[in-house]
């Protein structure tokens, strides 16, 4: 439970089946409190609601209160989340719905607490319900057609703020997911997005970038750094950089590789994030002043999917620059993710200290794998015997009509229901994608290609958000790039196959094999090599550029 929680005067306990049991017995409502340790607003919420004398003796008397950190427990805030953290949530003992919030002042809470007393006094546990995404429902298959890619290319038009830059009229995230397959599609787009994420959202004084924006012109600056959005950025501000050559996009990516290597270092792999602090004051004062104050607390827990995209970044920003840094701490957080956060044919979503999160998620083994992928991709590193074991676990236990659901059916509440995200079998058929392609292994395309299609019948209503769910249908449609150097990992070639501008190419280097000729390097489409699908040799990087020229047209 986080110092937040604890200074309030509610008795929250810990998620699990003990607080429901105990919920059950009493004849008791649960309130279910989502909070992450770097939301402004959840403290907000402590220090305003909870902390209230009345209000905390009447979630106490007649409440089973439960605090659950979303980040340690992302099944739970998937299944109950109120479209934000915090997010207030009243269930029934057996963990369906009565009524949510998101954040609630003192005279909000005590309307809500007062009409949900007379909600489980007239009806009891008749009263809850079940979220739609759980019910059981299939996914929305569909047939997967070329028009996917140019629906969302049509989506990016019509949602981009030709003003301010990025996509939305409202509060602006920056989408390094967009921004990427942008950079393909509508690179002016994505290019002027960066810029404004760079203007706006980057930490000037200590690097990294700041959560997001309330305001359409990028005003409103929530000042939170998670190590999720700062991974994903630097890889997206490397991806610029590898089409402009340009240093206003480097940068950036070099002063969140500081940010993320002091700051947020712990030893051995990075912290899950820094929060606000009590305001936003620390983050307008000058840079003199900031030297003498207290810099905003960071919650060290190392999260296996948040390190698996740093590693993913850090490599991209090494590939595209030689970058020792990068190329350092990204070896010695994927040794601590595979000695550490991988249990077998598992991975561990957290650990801290002795205490440790769930095992087998389908983010955690999504991002893990990309990150082994890439390792093997960029410093030929004996990663992909992991990567396959990881990814065999996912297809074994956790496929369900095509997709994928995001963990073990089991735990309290309504853990035990499926739950098949978009975002995550996305990520997953991605790394399925670049796993195909460096193994030749027929089951991880066919595996992305179903969990693509899974979600194909409502494609059309896809959104800017989701622009990375195009980028892999086009992959499954029209097998991407892929680039085999018969030669060593770091040799010219290899390094030149990493350069090729095109960020969705997968690079197999060291590739071997009887339609390769060592010290030459080959386009090769569809990820299998034979006579048909291979091209003519290349020797140099200027022969091995004008070949992909010729393939991508």
């Amino acid at each position: 439970m986080d110092d937040s929680a604890a200074a309030t005067r509610v008795e929250w306990r810990e998620w699990g089946p003990a607080a429901f049991e105990a919920a059950d017995r009493a004849g008791k409502p649960v309130l279910l409190s989502l909070a992450a340790t770097w939301c402004t607003h959840c403290h907000e919420m402590d220090e305003a609601t909870y902390s209230e004398p009345r209000i905390a003796a009447n979630v106490n008397d007649g409440f089973v209160p439960v605090r659950v950190d979303v980040d340690r427990h992302p099944r739970v805030g998937e299944r109950y989340n109120m479209g934000g953290f915090p997010s207030t949530v009243f269930l029934t003992p057996d963990g369906e719905v009565l009524t949510g919030a998101g954040y609630l002042g003192p005279d909000g809470m005590r309307q809500v607490i007062d009409s949900v007393r007379k909600t489980w006094d007239a009806k009891g546990t008749s009263a809850g319900s079940v979220p739609r995404a759980v019910q059981g429902n299939d996914t929305p298959a569909g047939e997967l057609t070329d028009d996917v890619e140019g629906r969302m290319v049509g989506q990016l038009r019509a949602a981009y703020d030709e003003t301010a830059g990025g996509w939305g009229t409202d509060a602006k995230f920056p989408m390094p997911r967009t921004v990427e397959f942008a950079l393909k599609r509508e690179r002016e787009q994505a290019l002027r997005s960066l810029s404004a994420v760079s203007a706006n959202l980057l930490d000037d004084y200590a690097g990294g970038f700041f959560r997001y924006a309330t305001e359409a012109d990028w005003s409103g600056i929530q000042y939170e750094k998670v190590l999720d959005t700062n991974a994903a950025l630097l890889r997206a501000f490397a991806n610029g950089y590898l089409y402009t050559g340009d240093e206003s996009y480097r940068e950036p990516a070099e002063r969140t590789l500081e940010y993320l290597t002091t700051t947020l270092w712990t030893g051995e792999a990075f912290a899950g994030s820094q929060s606000a602090g009590a305001s936003a004051e620390y983050y307008t004062l000058d840079p003199t002043d900031r030297e003498d104050a207290d810099a905003p607390p960071v919650d060290d827990t190392v999260f296996a999917d948040w390190n698996a995209v740093a590693v993913d970044g850090l490599l991209t920003l090494h590939a595209y620059t030689d970058d020792e840094r990068a190329r350092q701490y990204a070896e010695r957080t994927l040794d601590h993710l595979r000695t550490e956060l991988v249990d077998g044919d598992r991975v561990v979503h957290y650990r801290d200290g002795d205490e440790t999160g769930e095992r087998g998620l389908l983010a955690d083994h999504a991002r893990v794998v990309a990150a082994l992928s890439t390792a093997r991709q960029v410093l030929g590193a004996d990663t992909l015997a992991d990567a396959e074991r990881l990814a065999d676990y996912v297809l074994d236990d956790l496929r369900s009509a095509g997709s994928f659901t995001d963990g073990p059916a089991s735990g309290p509440a309504l853990l035990d229901r499926p739950l098949r995200p978009l975002d995550a079998n996305v990520e997953f058929a991605d790394a399925l994608l670049d796993l195909h392609a460096l193994t030749g292994a027929e089951r991880y395309r066919e595996a992305a290609r179903e969990a693509v299609e899974a979600f194909a019948g409502a494609s059309d209503r896809f959104g800017p958000q989701v622009a990375h769910y195009a980028a892999v249908a086009s992959r499954v449609r029209r097998g991407g790039l892929t680039v085999a150097v018969a030669d060593d990992a770091r040799s010219d070639l290899h390094r030149a196959a990493l350069r090729m501008a095109d960020h969705e190419k997968v690079v197999v280097p060291d590739a071997t094999g009887d339609a390769y000729e060592r010290g030459s390097a080959y386009v090769v489409e569809g990820g299998v090599p034979d006579p048909e699908t291979v091209s003519e040799p290349a020797t140099t990087p200027d022969e091995l550029a004008a070949l992909v020229a010729e393939r991508v047209q």
